[in-house]
């Protein structure tokens, strides 16, 4: 039978997807990409913030309509979502034929085996990270060091999806990253929803460090890059790692949420906006050029307008390379549900542009400070046209930090590393050509 994949929400959703696929070509099914081809669509949601839930929903919803005008036989829902609400969507959506919990995940191909082939399986597949089927191109794999999250901000219902935070074996970790650069992959993005975590809950101290050494050690990788670092846990020893390691890229993406010190105390976080001034010009000062990205949350409950202006001039003055602002969720289950002082969404929606607004006339200035310079760059799409070529160098993460586009000169392939030099800005993206 013909299986297609959909995942949904972020990079730790999509090694889990791809994990189950995975599964689903150990058991000889065949992968496609066009749903109207497939006989069992799967699709992994994410169910973080209600937008994400919104557009979980109407997937499912999309999905659905290949059941009555396609071959679809099969509809598999797993993932966040249905974590938080398997009880409620099993109501509203009968033509899911499978709800798939991440607490089941163990159980898996059981289930599935059950609904697909009418039988349950004597040998049952669970998700597997020496079982992965690669879905981000031929030379960048994502790496996850840790499932889960202990932080317990007020605002976020991952500790509820997720669990707590359970560091990955750091030798597993190793050997997976060694098998992806074996069959080919360069470029090793670590994640977690807290990397600077890592090692404390089973080796009673931060491993973050001593990991990325110890990957650096793999001749075959190129670039290595880690996310979702948490300022509070940023320290000399991880800068310096990333300063001596030319393998390492000199990117830091640290998820800030706020600079007021009143609201960053009632969304619960571990920083105040002395310590994030301070770890800000540590970085900078140690490690030059290098390109600093945030995440922010506006509107978050009794911030006041004081508050934003604090924050708005925050981000003035720093000037990050890279920047993300989201309006604040009320998320079922978290305490930030219960405060008062719900901010209405036309505010929320008023102080998100604002800021995005003051990030690209930001974002324009230092994109024009690129321009003349030369990096090494790599291949990752063409466009449809064919007359460009789409690639990234050590400043962007890919789906959501610009690119580069290059002229196509017919030679150069989709996962080369060229050399290229910045002759003009596009919005948030560079206009580059091969040297």
């Amino acid at each position: 039978m013909k299986v297609g994949f959909i995942s949904l929400g972020c990079s730790k959703n999509l090694i889990d997807t791809e994990m189950c696929i995975g599964i689903f070509k150990k058991e000889k099914y065949e992968i496609v990409n066009n749903p109207k081809e497939a006989e069992i669509i799967v699709i992994n949601t994410c169910g973080f913030i209600e937008s994400a839930k919104e557009e979980a929903i109407n997937t499912i919803i999309e999905m659905s309509e290949y059941k009555n005008s396609a071959k679809c036989k099969y509809l598999i829902v797993m993932g966040c979502l249905v974590e938080r609400y398997k009880k409620e969507l099993k109501k509203a959506l009968p033509e899911v034929d499978l709800f798939i919990s991440i607490s089941e995940y163990d159980n898996i191909w059981e289930k599935i085996s059950i609904i697909i082939n009418k039988k349950q399986e004597s040998i049952t597949e669970k998700l597997d990270y020496f079982n992965r089927v690669i879905t981000t191109g031929n030379k960048t794999a994502y790496l996850k060091i840790s499932e889960g999250c202990s932080n317990n901000c007020t605002y976020c219902a991952i500790p509820y999806i997720r669990g707590k935070h359970i560091s990955r074996k750091m030798e597993d970790i190793l050997e997976e990253a060694k098998q992806l650069a074996k069959n080919g992959i360069q470029e090793l993005i670590v994640i977690a929803q807290d990397t600077t975590k890592y090692g404390i809950d089973i080796y009673g101290e931060y491993k973050l460090p001593e990991l990325l050494e110890k990957l650096c050690d793999i001749k075959e990788l190129k670039w290595i890059r880690f996310l979702y670092s948490y300022p509070e846990n940023i320290t000399d020893d991880l800068i310096n790692v990333v300063k001596r390691n030319d393998k390492i890229c000199k990117y830091f993406d640290i998820p800030l949420q706020h600079y007021s010190d009143k609201v960053l105390k009632r969304m619960n976080r571990k920083s105040d906006s002395k310590s994030i001034r301070k770890v800000i010009q540590k970085i900078r000062e140690e490690i030059p050029n290098v390109i600093l990205r945030t995440s922010l949350i506006v509107g978050f409950p009794g911030e006041t307008e004081e508050d934003f202006f604090n924050l708005y001039e925050f981000v003035n003055e720093i000037k990050f390379e890279k920047l993300g602002v989201f309006k604040y969720s009320k998320e079922d289950g978290t305490p930030a549900a219960k405060m008062k002082e719900q901010i209405h969404y036309k505010t929320k929606q008023k102080r998100l542009d604002k800021i995005m607004a003051l990030e690209q006339k930001i974002s324009k200035i230092k994109l024009e400070e690129k321009i003349g310079n030369t990096y090494e760059v790599l291949i990752d799409n063409i466009v449809a046209d064919g007359k460009y070529l789409v690639g990234r160098s050590y400043m962007d993460i890919p789906n959501e930090d610009g690119v580069i586009f290059i002229k196509n000169n017919k030679k150069t392939k989709i996962g080369d590393f060229v050399n290229c030099k910045i002759i003009d800005v596009r919005e948030y993206d560079l206009v580059g050509e091969i040297i």
